[in-house]
């Protein structure tokens, strides 16, 4: 079908499925984050999943690509992010599956209903020095700084919108696990499962993938850790078969 861009647009190739994702190249662009999610989080048959954030919809995308789940929401309050999203839906003929809402997260539970889903995925904004931008409207801050919202926000509307045993999946940063960690149990979310994300070998963590059930009981496993790069600008076999080369 015929997809209007609009300036600065382009069409990216997203190795699954052959679908294509619009993106604009002043905006906010998904990276190795939300790629490393979608291959993290798993949405079972007949499941339902939503994205919190979810920016230019690349997780639901790529959920729906990796996974045989019923249907996948993307929540974005950045109007013109979601209806560039919702383009991308229809470019790969999923309006079927994927629904782009816009909405504000803080607001999720009202918006769908309480227990509403089986999955939620989140690539929230990882820094909460939010003070001193210059510019806290646009996208590109949004997306990286917690001007909208906070992480537990997001962990408390998660859990709200979780049926009791669901999970949610979120990418962030590892300086915050403490606050993290913290941030998921007062909301009665349990973390069951962690990996840490190296851009190489023998460099610290710079990512860090967490599963938590709402209601689980406490354990939580970690996982061998993820290696992005073996050398510069050459992916470890791991990331090639998350991207799906």
């Amino acid at each position: 079908m015929t997809i209007d861009l609009k300036e600065n647009e382009r069409i990216d190739d997203l190795q699954r499925n052959g679908y294509q994702i619009i993106q604009n190249r002043d905006g906010f662009c998904f990276g190795m984050d939300a790629v490393l999610l979608s291959g993290f989080a798993l949405v079972k048959q007949g499941e339902k999943a939503i994205d919190l954030g979810t920016g230019t919809g690349i997780i639901p995308l790529l959920l729906e690509a990796k996974n045989q789940g019923l249907h996948y929401t993307g929540l974005e309050i950045q109007e013109a992010m979601a209806e560039m999203a919702r383009r991308s839906v229809a470019l790969n003929h999923l309006e079927e599956k994927v629904s782009i809402v816009t909405g504000d997260i803080k607001e999720a539970s009202r918006l769908f209903g309480a227990a509403s889903f089986d999955v939620v995925t989140s690539n929230p904004p990882y820094m909460n020095d939010s003070h001193g931008l210059k510019n806290p409207e646009l996208p590109k801050a949004i997306a990286r700084h917690e001007v909208l919202c906070t992480l537990h926000d997001v962990t408390r509307e998660a859990a709200k919108l979780l049926r009791p045993g669901g999970r949610f999946y979120m990418v962030h940063r590892p300086h915050r696990l403490v606050e993290i960690i913290t941030a998921l149990k007062s909301c009665g979310l349990e973390p069951k499962r962690m990996k840490m994300v190296h851009p190489y070998v023998d460099r610290e963590a710079n990512m860090v993938l967490i599963e938590a059930v709402r209601g689980g009981r406490s354990m939580i496993k970690v996982e061998a850790p993820v290696i992005v790069y073996k050398e510069p600008g050459v992916y470890t076999d791991e990331i090639y078969t998350i991207y799906g080369y």
